[in-house]
């Protein structure tokens, strides 16, 4: 069982294993939210001790956010081995509903960098389709079409007003290629000029845009 009343370590049982989940709360008793932050390719190193999943889940600390980040299968002491997205994305349904239930009425962020916004865009569109929408998405650098590494990537577009966040000069993800996801539902996408695959230089600025969605009302 997800355990939200302090800073921690923990492992959610899965219905075929565990997942390693790490939390941050507020040191604050008043709480603005749940933030599940997800993170990048881990076949390329990513993780949830991953300096970007990191930076943005103790920023959302700081703001008043609970945050909740997710080792994927295989990583850490997470069970299982990668699975392109797909079981990740069947994992990150468990975890939503563990914090949905403990979330008292307060809204469940969904965030994703670069592979974990990949993940994220999955359970947001799962959502959608169950009439159960997210309360807020945010999808940084996020792959979709074929990436830089030969990798392709059939991104879901059906999601209500997610914030995309990309690099102007992504190597990884061509910007191109999110403006074709973005294109046929007219979705906008933020472009963080000279900004790379990971926002390098660029992380006060999109921790702002970050803080700025979530505090926008619905």
């Amino acid at each position: 069982m997800l355990q939200l009343d302090e800073t921690s370590t923990q492992l959610l049982t899965l219905p075929d294993g565990h997942m390693e989940v790490f939390v941050d709360v507020p040191s604050t008793s008043a709480r603005l939210g749940l933030a599940i932050i997800a993170h990048p390719q881990p076949l390329l190193g990513g993780s949830a001790k991953h300096k970007l999943p990191q930076f943005l889940a103790h920023s959302l600390r700081d703001a008043g956010w609970t945050s909740i980040r997710p080792n994927f299968r295989g990583v850490g002491n997470s069970t299982g081995s990668h699975d392109q997205g797909h079981g990740e994305a069947l994992d990150l349904r468990v975890l939503h509903a563990a914090a949905k239930a403990l979330a008292d009425q307060q809204p469940v962020a969904l965030i994703g960098v670069s592979f974990g916004a990949y993940v994220q865009a999955q359970l947001a569109a799962y959502l959608q389709a169950q009439g159960t929408p997210a309360d807020k998405v945010i999808l940084a650098a996020m792959p979709s079409g074929t990436v830089s590494v030969g990798r392709h990537y059939d991104t879901p577009d059906a999601i209500t007003a997610p914030l995309v966040v990309h690099g102007e000069r992504d190597d990884s993800v061509p910007l191109a290629n999110i403006l074709d996801w973005a294109r046929p539902r007219a979705h906008p996408v933020v472009v963080l000029p000279g900004s790379d695959h990971l926002f390098a230089g660029k992380l006060p600025l999109l921790r702002s845009l970050v803080l700025q969605h979530l505090q926008a009302a619905n």
